[in-house]
């Protein structure tokens, strides 16, 4: 069967051609219009569907991936559920190192999924032996039959964006895209995506989104890593306190730091304004478009694409808790 009758070999056809909606009131303050890339279409409900399925064919075309090996990997939560779905379809074993900060109905579903989880300390250096890259990477040399994703620093993570993200968007906006704004964690996806658009267009700006705590802001800016500007910080997925070869910082214009109080109540007001029920660097995405607009970033000619990476369902014990988001001062009555 082909995919444009509706019927599937398996679920993993389903990865890719998300749909674009358009904002409406939660942007009607702002110049320009604005259009949503909904991720949490994928059946793994994020972005990360796209690099999973793209890392595992190419080991799988190069012979170091086959029935029964073992699939090791570094994850916030979304990159292990994709690999976790893929690895059942296609039959490998999952195994992944997951920070503390990671929400534990995350936890609780990359277990569901049968992946063994190994759950590490978010706030330790990236090269500390307990730190969620540094348990993966042993856990792996350990395992026989077994590979590391890697997607921090795996040009694959790039080039999966590359393939599908970008030529979508520039399809589905028939080419009148002027800006992106994306969430950076890996960077693979404004990476990817960005690159691709650029090409068909140089004057896209790409604008980034980092966390306040993080390094990647200063570092594009400076091209020097700076450990002081680490910090702990509560969004999952943006943000980092390493340089992930996976972002290419040529291809971004800048990039806007938001808080986590304020990327918490944007992913709440996005649910209450659009009906669009997604994560918390959904949230942060939609606050920094804000930041970005009040900085006069957009004019009425501007057609601005959002790229929401996942689904808020993963959320329900953080940023859709009254009780988290009251005890951590988030919630403004």
């Amino acid at each position: 069967m082909t995919r444009n009758q509706n019927v599937y070999n398996s679920i993993i056809e389903l990865i890719g051609e998300t749909p674009i909606v358009k904002l409406n009131r939660i942007t009607e303050c702002l110049t320009g219009t604005f259009y949503a890339k909904l991720e949490s279409f994928n059946p793994g409900q994020s972005a990360k569907d796209r690099i999973a399925l793209h890392i595992i064919k190419n080991a799988e075309q190069k012979g170091i991936l086959k029935k029964g090996h073992t699939i090791v990997e570094t994850t916030s939560g979304n990159t292990g559920f994709s690999l976790a779905m893929i690895a059942l379809v296609k039959g490998y074993k999952c195994i992944l190192s997951v920070s503390d900060k990671s929400s534990q109905n995350k936890i609780d579903i990359l277990k569901t999924m049968g992946a063994e989880v190994h759950v590490c300390p978010a706030n330790v250096p990236a090269d500390d032996p307990k730190s969620y890259y540094e348990v993966a990477k042993r856990i792996q040399k350990e395992t026989p039959n077994s590979i590391y994703i890697n997607q921090y620093f795996n040009e694959l993570n790039i080039e999966a964006h590359y393939a599908t993200t970008g030529p979508e968007i520039w399809k589905q906006t028939q080419g009148k895209v002027t800006h992106l704004v994306v969430a950076s964690g890996t960077g693979g996806t404004i990476s990817g995506t960005g690159k691709y658009l650029k090409e068909q267009n140089p004057a896209i700006k790409v604008l980034g989104v980092d966390a306040i705590g993080s390094v990647l802001k200063k570092y594009h800016e400076t091209r020097t890593f700076d450990a002081n500007e680490i910090k702990p910080y509560k969004i999952e997925g943006l943000g980092k306190n390493l340089i992930p070869s996976a972002t290419d910082f040529d291809v971004i214009d800048q990039y806007e730091k938001v808080s986590d109080k304020a990327a918490a109540q944007a992913s709440r007001a996005l649910v209450k304004q659009e009906g669009l029920f997604c994560g918390y660097t959904s949230g942060a995405v939609i606050q920094a478009t804000k930041q970005y607009a009040a900085k006069g970033i957009f004019d009425e000619d501007s057609v601005v694409v959002v790229i929401l990476a996942d689904h808020g369902i993963r959320y329900m014990d953080k940023i859709y808790c009254n009780s988290w988001m009251s005890t951590n001062g988030f919630l403004d009555y």
